[in-house]
């Protein structure tokens, strides 16, 4: 099978809604975000993080990082979805359609 095959590639999405009406919660759904990001992960919306994977072996790592650093209280779903899939999304701005995110090309240093 191709490395690079679209149908091998994975996005991982990570939603939230995460409680925000104390200090201790802001806090939390910052800790959140930050440790989606040092994972790698990138703000699609504003509750919405995403990751380009190479293998879904390589999903399930990130995957299982997340459920690691889950915030106390909230709401939080994970999916993956092949490249193929995630290139077929259509997107508005202001009503306007625009292209899906560029494509990342994972480095492997051997």
């Amino acid at each position: 099978m191709d490395r690079f095959s679209e149908y091998r590639i994975m996005w991982v999405l990570v939603f939230f809604d995460l409680p925000t009406d104390t200090k201790k919660e802001r806090k939390a759904a910052a800790d959140f975000r930050k440790q989606l990001i040092q994972d790698g992960f990138i703000m699609f919306q504003f509750s919405i993080y995403m990751r380009h994977c190479p293998s879904a072996e390589n999903a399930e790592v990130h995957i299982k990082r997340v459920k690691n650093f889950l915030p106390p209280l909230g709401q939080v779903g994970i999916l993956s979805i092949t490249d193929k899939q995630f290139g077929s999304m259509e997107l508005f701005t202001e009503k306007k359609e625009r292209r899906a995110p560029v494509e990342y090309t994972q480095l492997e240093l051997f």
